[in-house]
């Protein structure tokens, strides 16, 4: 059942299991999985129930822009993250492994950054990484994601019409604009992130830069890294090698 709540004014629509029948020592901490740009919770659907079934309370919300949630005037990818941090808040969760997609990558890592205490365990699957430093926008050589590929790689019109007339369209601009911008202030913050960190890259097809997965593991305390021959949705395309790889890091 699909549940909204409003959250400093946004309307966040989730889906919450509750407990799980199947006990477990990992109960009582649930996983929210978090899904990427163009998409909507239901992409979380088969992953979601093998983990209900293992006995996981599993959250699985819609990010604003997206699904059944609100349409907003603003979509900066920091503000993702809070309407996470406040959905945990407003769920009085005290401890969450956090999976994140994409765009829904970038959002958990946030509520890492600034909730360390909160996170279990926290995965990032294909999140594009951010420009560094103006320096680096400069000489970039590697280019960054177009508007179509960001959408078609999110998401299909043929397999959920749904999720994309829910789309808020001018989303893809703006975040087009935040990838070309540098931010190094969530490069320096990643020290803050406390977890252990399961970082998920694709192949060619994917939007992960590789040469920035050093800094990334770098600056993140314990964090791994694994790499799969597919595209952008690891999750989606190679569902039975990514629970493999993500099962076990949460416990399974």
């Amino acid at each position: 059942m699909v549940t909204s709540v409003s959250l400093r004014g946004v309307q966040i629509a989730y889906r919450d299991s509750g407990p799980a029948a199947t006990a477990h020592p990992l109960s009582e901490v649930p996983v929210l999985l978090v899904h990427g740009m163009g998409g909507d919770g239901h992409t979380w659907d088969r992953f979601g129930q093998r983990l209900f079934r293992l006995g996981r309370r599993v959250i699985v919300p819609d990010l604003r822009g997206h699904g059944r949630s609100a349409h907003t005037g603003s979509y900066r990818f920091d503000e993702f993250g809070e309407d996470l941090l406040r959905l945990c808040e407003q769920l009085e969760l005290t401890s969450v492994d956090l999976v994140g997609h994409s765009l829904g990558g970038y959002a958990v890592s946030c509520v890492a950054i600034e909730r360390p205490g909160l996170v279990r365990r926290l995965v990032i699957e294909e999140q594009p990484l951010p420009l560094w430093s103006d320096a680096e926008q400069l000489t970039l050589t590697r280019r960054l994601p177009t508007v179509p590929e960001l959408w078609h790689a999110s998401t299909s019109l043929l397999r959920h019409p749904r999720t994309v007339l829910a789309f808020d369209r001018s989303m893809t601009r703006i975040a087009l604009e935040q990838f070309r911008t540098p931010n190094p202030r969530w490069w320096e913050r990643l020290g803050e992130i406390t977890a252990p960190t399961l970082m998920l890259r694709g192949g060619p097809g994917g939007m992960v830069d590789p040469d920035k997965l050093a800094l990334l593991q770098a600056g993140i305390g314990d964090c791994t890294i694994e790499s799969f021959d597919c595209g952008h949705s690891i999750h989606r395309d190679r569902s039975r090698e990514f629970a493999a790889a993500v099962l076990p890091f949460l416990g399974h």
